[in-house]
């Protein structure tokens, strides 16, 4: 039944990737009961970046494509060997739809902890850290070695709406994590853009895919370590023309104050981001949370963007809840 699935939904959705310059995409999401996994397909683009630069490293595989995904507990006790065995068979089956390799797949076992979902370690072990590319941008991705690839791909169509608004604007990014819509507002000519996130290696994530797509070294462009919530109280005075706020649900970060619990905090973080934007400026709100309501403390009503933010590779699933303040505000 997978490998039927799988050939089908490749069919489609190959042809529209290739019309669409989508190099990543959402491929099996539960689609089928009995099989609770999610897919996604990934095709490395190994051409030189604007700068001579090529990927930091690459894990062969035929025709340069692999598979990212994770298995969702199936809700009745097993056998742990014939589970093994399960999922084994499962992998097989993806590797003969796809024609790939079992090096060339990673699949992550997602259990519920506090505070969220966590992931388990790739069963097969090995790195995989390649580019792939996206509306004619470049961005690098990690298979194995982190809780996320690096590029969430159900915000695909948000990426390209903030391009399309960055134009002549300042830019603040918060939560920035590997700074991809930092990229595409900076491929939109935004006149500068800072990325706010409270990881190292996420900013450092976010400066080779600035160098990837040519746009390295550049003064307006600023990568900021610190707390968001912090930033925004010691940035009170300033003022920019396109806010972008996309936090996690949750975070317990020994790094940061207390802990962000967005359906808490929501209210507050907006209310200060509203308070950053120059006159005529615009604040776009994001959050993956199942369920998520707006706050009706927020001060201000938003346009919801939700759903014509979902694309080919999401038709049957929820997308993240995203919201537009601005000239376009609903009072």
């Amino acid at each position: 039944m997978l490998e039927n699935r799988l050939r089908k939904r490749y069919r489609h959705l190959s042809k529209w990737a290739r019309r669409t310059g989508t190099g990543a995409f959402r491929l099996y999401d539960r689609d089928i009961p009995e099989i609770p996994l999610v897919l996604d397909f990934y095709r490395e683009d190994a051409g030189e970046t604007e700068d001579g630069g090529g990927p930091p490293s690459v894990l062969p595989s035929p025709a340069g494509r692999f598979v990212a995904g994770s298995l969702y507990r199936r809700p009745y006790e097993k056998d742990p060997a014939e589970e093994e065995a399960w999922l084994g068979a499962m992998e097989e089956a993806a590797g003969r739809a796809l024609d790939i390799p079992g090096s060339a797949l990673f699949i992550r076992e997602r259990r519920r902890q506090r505070g969220g979902v966590g992931h388990e370690t790739p069963r097969n072990g090995r790195g995989a850290r390649f580019i792939v590319r996206e509306g004619g941008l470049r961005f690098e991705v990690n298979l194995a070695d982190r809780l996320d690839t690096g590029l969430f791909l159900d915000r695909r169509l948000l990426r390209a709406l903030i391009r399309g608004m960055a134009a002549g604007k300042r830019v603040l990014n918060l939560f920035a994590h590997t700074c991809s819509f930092s990229v595409y507002a900076a491929a939109g000519g935004a006149v500068s853009v800072d990325s706010v996130d409270l990881s190292a290696t996420y900013l450092d994530w976010g400066r080779r895919n600035f160098a990837l797509n040519g746009l390295g070294d550049r003064p307006e462009f600023r990568f900021i370590r610190a707390d968001a919530r912090a930033f925004l109280a010691g940035a009170a005075r300033r003022r920019w023309d396109l806010v972008i706020l996309d936090p996690p649900t949750f975070s317990n970060s020994k790094m940061m104050e207390g802990t962000l619990d967005i359906k808490r905090d929501h209210g507050a973080l907006l209310d200060r981001c509203l308070g950053l934007l120059s006159p005529g400026g615009s604040l776009i709100f994001s959050v993956n949370m199942r369920g998520f309501k707006l706050s009706a403390e927020v001060s201000r009503r938003p346009l919801v963007l939700t759903e014509k933010l979902r694309d080919e590779d999401f038709t049957k699933r929820s997308v993240p809840a995203c919201y537009l303040y601005g000239l376009q505000d609903k009072r």
